[in-house]
């Protein structure tokens, strides 16, 4: 799909077209576009099936999405689901930009998880994680021999970069698992009169809890860096999971392992990406690849290193 395609003929019960879909860039993974109808206005994700960083199902997703919205979790009504296509009615917002949130948003958004986290799902995908990749040498490599703009700070963080991917596959997680989005950051959420809306749900599945809350917290409670965190932000996302009618589960490294881990693949795959040097047709444009890659390769090792402050956030 571009921006000037037709409608494709398998959206066709979204109702007749009154103008081409328009592209709405930005997206990390997936591509977006907005398509206006005699019915309404829709949010057509052309789903990444070259993504190897993880599998979308989407049948599990939709059916997890509908619960959520009938339950009254603020989010897009989903319209519809294919193998590579995923349709909500489309929603008017703020973005949330990557700052501190209001303490009312945070505490409403640990609610939203609580609500999340109660219903009652079918999800017939176990996951499967498999080993973390150890290829950064060879990564740093084939970035200097190819010029990359950030391949001398990553290959002086190498060594950092194979510890933390030892981390990962070494830090124990206390459970529970529960079915959830996995993605709550401020750039999957919209601000309507103040008040939080849930966007792409496409990467939901199990996980620990620890490590849904610990992502999120922190997520909310924080700028671009990990130089301005706010603790009664995250403390907020916390006591409005509690008031929501969630357990909180014993602190630990476990609460932030998940976003190191995918903070690593995220940055591994565009790194990947921007080696390969050309635009794909699916997934984010190379430029906002470079941009993801090179703020990994600064801001991972900053996380990492600071895991002991972080974890004093729990206390």
């Amino acid at each position: 799909m571009t921006a000037d395609d037709d409608v494709p003929s398998d959206l066709s019960h979204l109702g007749t077209p009154i103008g081409p879909m328009i592209r709405v860039h930005g997206g990390f993974a997936n591509r977006m576009y907005r398509l206006d109808t005699d019915r309404g206005s829709f949010a057509v994700k052309e789903l990444n099936p070259v993504d190897g960083r993880w599998t979308c199902h989407v049948e599990d997703v939709f059916r997890f999405e509908r619960a959520a919205f009938a339950a009254g979790v603020p989010m897009p009504e989903p319209i519809s689901a294919s193998d590579h296509t995923l349709v909500h009615r489309w929603v008017e917002g703020e973005k949330v930009p990557e700052a501190p949130v209001p303490a009312a948003f945070a505490f409403e958004i640990g609610e939203l998880l609580a609500r999340i986290h109660a219903l009652d799902v079918e999800w017939t995908h176990v996951p499967i994680e498999d080993p973390t990749a150890r290829d950064w040498p060879e990564l740093a490599e084939r970035a200097a021999a190819t010029g990359q703009p950030w391949a001398d700070e990553l290959a002086s963080h190498v060594g950092t970069f194979l510890a933390i991917a030892h981390f990962v596959d070494a830090c124990e997680r206390p459970g529970p698992v529960v079915l959830t989005h996995r993605d709550i950051q401020p750039w999957n959420l919209l601000a309507r009169e103040g008040r939080p809306v849930v966007l792409d749900w496409e990467l939901s599945g199990m996980l620990d809890l620890a490590g849904e809350l610990g992502s999120t917290a922190l997520s909310l409670a924080k700028g671009p860096g990990f130089d301005n965190i706010e603790p009664a932000i995250f403390r907020s996302v916390l006591d409005g999971y509690v008031a929501g009618g969630g357990a909180l589960p014993p602190p630990g490294p476990s609460w932030f392992v998940f976003m190191i881990g995918g903070w690593l693949g995220f940055t591994r795959w565009n790194i990947l990406r921007c080696l390969a040097g050309v635009e794909a047709s699916t997934g984010p444009d190379l430029a906002l690849s470079h941009e993801s890659a090179r703020n990994g390769v600064r801001g991972l090792p900053d996380m990492f290193g600071r895991l002991p402050e972080l974890e004093a956030l729990l206390l």
